[in-house]
């Protein structure tokens, strides 16, 4: 087998990982207009559908921004915005609410023509409650509204029938009348009610170099002056969905072909990801964590797990160990020691053992992972004599022990017969 054919199986093999690991599982694609207007919508719309038809709950928020703008330029009609918070909004007047539905249910009709082109039922419906903003520094926003509601219960059995709701920006209040209400809002409050665990922003404009950031570099971005305000929308609705519990946030090209499903299905991406920091309760080793760190080593050094260290050894490199903390009290440890080469070991991984089944280890070792991405190493390596299967079930690989660094290899325990495990980074 070639390494073509090698590279297509671990290409299959992660598709299937992330298949198996977000089937069923709810996600809303908030849609720009402009790609609508793109060649290659009918392709990002099957790509969708697939996504239905394979289990997955999709719930689609189109946006209709400049479509508004060009039915109202069609009509002569001029547009008005009021300050709400710091994103401005559009006063829509008695007069102008037919036109801004118009534009809604265009669009919306787009997409239902497309899904029923792949054969996957879809339905608009009114699945938003609204009220009005109200009087704004003097000016009456009329039929401009926020989101009083979404029924959250109605959605949920569109989606287990296998059907994709579609939501356009308008809601209704309990008596009937309608309110233009931002797709922005729409998306982040029906993301929250149904527990999405993913967001797409999906845009029409060139993506950034960065691939991650936490909602703590997304804010950074945010206060930054030269920031772009299409950019700072959408990384200013991504961070409100962060803090609303929504786990991964995803800014893509729309215009790339297959960008959902590149986006979805592998560890790389195509776009920007905006993900709740799950590393905030570790931190760095302090000298007065050491009687706990010796306390969780200790069941695996005895068993032959670990090697067995010290206080000296451990106080010595220092530097290179993490700890986990739940309510003040640290529940797991582990290290990575900088061996040359752009190679690191992670090494000293222990958990409490009453905490073993909520997944520490595997929290500790995210977290050495991207603190070697942070170093600029290109791979980090295991030795192990009994927990090859854990370390594989994150993705390591046997490798040979005359791929260790050199500085590594002069230490190696001859004896003790460790296998090596390796992630390229």
């Amino acid at each position: 087998m070639n390494d073509s054919q090698f590279s297509q199986v671990d290409l299959i093999r992660e598709v299937f990982h992330y298949q198996n690991r977000f089937k069923g599982s709810t996600m809303v694609f908030k849609i720009d207009y402009p790609v609508t207007e793109d060649p290659g919508f009918p392709g990002l719309v099957k790509d969708l559908a697939l996504l239905a038809k394979t289990g997955y709950k999709v719930i689609i928020v189109p946006g209709v921004k400049e479509n508004i703008d060009a039915v109202f330029r069609q009509h002569d009609i001029d547009s008005s915005f009021a300050p709400a918070n710091d994103i401005p909004v559009r006063v829509t007047t008695s007069q102008t609410i037919s036109y801004v539905e118009m534009a809604a249910f265009n669009v919306a009709s787009r997409f239902m023509t497309f899904l029923s082109g792949s054969r996957v039922d879809a339905l608009i419906g009114n699945f938003v409650r609204a009220r009005g903003l109200g009087v704004i520094n003097g000016i009456d926003t009329e039929h401009t509204g926020t989101v009083d509601k979404i029924y959250a219960d109605s959605l949920s059995r569109v989606l287990n029938l296998g059907m994709v709701p579609i939501l356009p920006c308008i809601g209704w209040s309990p008596s009937g009348k309608p309110y233009n209400v931002p797709s922005d809002e729409i998306a982040l409050t029906v993301s929250k009610a149904l527990g999405a665990i993913k967001l797409f922003i999906i845009t029409a404009r060139d993506m950034l170099d960065i691939t991650r950031l936490t909602p703590k570099e997304t804010q950074m971005l945010i206060s930054d002056s030269n920031t772009n305000q299409q950019l700072l929308r959408e990384l200013k609705l991504a961070l409100k969905a962060s803090q609303a519990g929504i786990h991964r946030v995803h800014i893509i090209d729309g215009r790339e072909d297959g960008s959902v499903l590149k986006e979805l299905y592998s560890n790389l991406g195509v776009g920007t990801m905006i993900y709740a920091d799950e590393y905030d309760s570790i931190r760095s080793f302090h000298s007065r964590d050491l009687p706990d760190i010796l306390r969780l080593m200790e069941p695996l050094m005895q068993k032959g797990l670990l090697i067995r260290r010290n206080p000296e050894q451990i106080q010595e490199r220092k530097n290179d160990y993490s700890v986990l903390e739940i309510d003040g009290s640290i529940r797991a440890c582990g290290a990575l020691h900088d061996w040359g080469e752009s190679q690191g070991e992670i090494a000293a991984v222990a958990t409490e053992l009453n905490y073993t089944d909520l997944g520490l280890g595997r929290k500790i070792v995210g977290y050495l992972i991207e603190k070697a991405k942070k170093c600029k190493m290109r791979r980090v390596f295991v030795l192990t004599t009994q927990s090859q299967d854990w370390f594989e079930s994150l993705g390591f690989k046997e490798a040979p022990i005359d791929s260790l660094p050199e500085q590594k290899r002069k230490v190696y325990d001859q004896a003790r017969k460790s296998k090596v495990y390796a992630l390229d980074l």
